[in-house]
């Protein structure tokens, strides 16, 4: 009778959850699937290769290179200095780099327009180099660096901690150098970790609105990413070409939630060979 109690009660739980999911996931990608083809095809087709629809495209995949390339860097650099070594400020320095999860992106983008805008002391200099930052392609590019920042960092760290420090140690006291550490023995530790943040990295730059919205100007076939070139269309009422535009977001959004489940199973079990490696090494020990 408990058994049975019990079983009722998954299935009521999954029957919720999988609901919430039809609600929340499903059936927004059905709505904006079908809205999007709702003048057929060939209409589809011109609003993907419209130019300011394919130099928007560009824009966005520009950005999200360049972010996720310096972010890889800063992650890898940064995980490794606050798993590694014991340094005073260190509680610091990881609040700090935390702090894009705590300002709203539309904060971030007006810092940059107050440090690179028209009112910062630095807009004398920028403007005899003619230097455009705000209003530009490189406020973009800043702007998206910054609201990912902490997505590398924070998916090797607890990896890192978790390898400890004995391995890389040995490997010194052996005579090997620091990158030839990092190289051999440290990457092939956290090799899929580093994979899996970069797809959440690249999801969440691909999708970025708030602080590109701040720093683009809304040039239209200049500054203006997929997202906010959707927000042009669906202003303009051509729904149609906004959804269809849309729908290319999300086919970008599957691909990237397909390679991180893709991710997580080699990761699993790699994970498995590890605990099984170990667990042999101890028996014969």
């Amino acid at each position: 009778m408990r058994r049975a109690k019990q079983s009722w009660r998954c299935w009521v739980m999954i029957s919720m959850a999988a609901a919430f999911l039809f609600v929340m996931l499903v059936l927004p990608l059905l709505l904006v699937s079908i809205e999007a083809l709702r003048k057929g095809w060939t209409a589809y087709m011109a609003a993907l290769t419209e130019p300011f629809a394919v130099k928007a495209l560009y824009l966005t995949l520009e950005a999200t290179v360049l972010a996720v390339v310096l972010n890889t860097l800063f992650g890898l650099a940064s995980a490794w200095l606050l798993t590694k070594y014991d340094f005073r400020g260190k509680a610091w320095l990881g609040a700090f780099i935390d702090l894009p999860f705590a300002i709203s992106p539309v904060v971030a983008g007006l810092f940059f327009i107050m440090l690179f805008g028209r009112m910062s002391p630095l807009h004398p200099f920028l403007q005899a180099e003619h230097i455009a930052i705000v209003f530009a392609v490189p406020g973009i590019i800043l702007a998206t660096i910054f609201v990912t920042l902490p997505f590398i960092t924070r998916e090797l760290i607890p990896v890192m901690e978790a390898q400890g420090r004995s391995e890389e140690e040995a490997a010194a006291t052996m005579g090997a150098g620091g990158w030839t550490i990092f190289r051999r023995v440290t990457l092939p530790n956290i090799r899929w970790a580093l994979l899996y943040s970069v797809i959440l990295c690249t999801a969440r730059a691909l999708g970025e609105f708030g602080a590109v919205s701040v720093v683009s100007g809304h040039i239209r076939g200049e500054t203006n990413t997929l997202p906010l070139h959707v927000e042009i269309l669906y202003n303009e009422y051509t729904f149609s070409a906004a959804f269809a535009v849309s729908s290319l977001l999300a086919l970008l959004a599957i691909v990237t939630l397909i390679l991180k489940a893709w991710v997580e199973i080699r990761q699993e079990k790699q994970n498995k060979r590890n605990a099984d490696a170990t667990v042999s090494e101890g028996m014969t020990s």
